[in-house]
């Protein structure tokens, strides 16, 4: 899954991680920021396209860049660096829309058995998380590093 991603450039706290999106529509920066939320040592993983103008990540935005397999495949590889400097953090991760949520649904789905060798994936249904299951709806995700 991770064999074949963008470049990364990292921010020195290993929070922010940037890339280049390369495509029909030409070179568009995309960044994954790692926010604590309000519980000590979980994150909330955002993701999105960098303004070009005021730096700020748009969620919604749709490059539409034909790469996106590509895209979510280097969005993966920042949890092996956040996880390597931050081993007992806990990432939270939703789509800005059910169709983003449904797209990382179907990612982590299609790369489950890889996933799972490094990471513990919990889907959030209804009120509770649950074990990652394969066609079950989740309205968000928590990936944890396995020790």
């Amino acid at each position: 899954m991770l064999s074949e991603n963008y470049q990364l450039n990292i921010s020195n706290d290993f929070t922010t991680y940037e890339f280049e999106s390369i495509g029909p529509k030409g070179s568009i920066t995309k960044v994954v920021k790692y926010s604590e939320i309000n519980v000590k040592g979980y994150y909330n993983l955002g993701f999105g396209d960098k303004d070009p103008l005021t730096g700020y990540i748009c969620d919604l935005s749709v490059s539409n860049n034909n790469d996106s397999k590509k895209v979510l495949r280097t969005v993966a590889a920042t949890l092996y660096t956040f996880f390597s400097k931050n081993t007992d953090a806990i990432v939270i991760a939703t789509g800005s829309t059910e169709a983003r949520t449904r797209l990382y649904r179907i990612g982590i789905t299609n790369n489950i058995e890889l996933i799972e060798q490094d990471f513990i994936i919990l889907g959030l249904k209804d009120t509770h998380w649950e074990e990652f299951k394969k066609n079950e709806t989740y309205g968000a995700f928590l990936v944890m590093k396995k020790l």
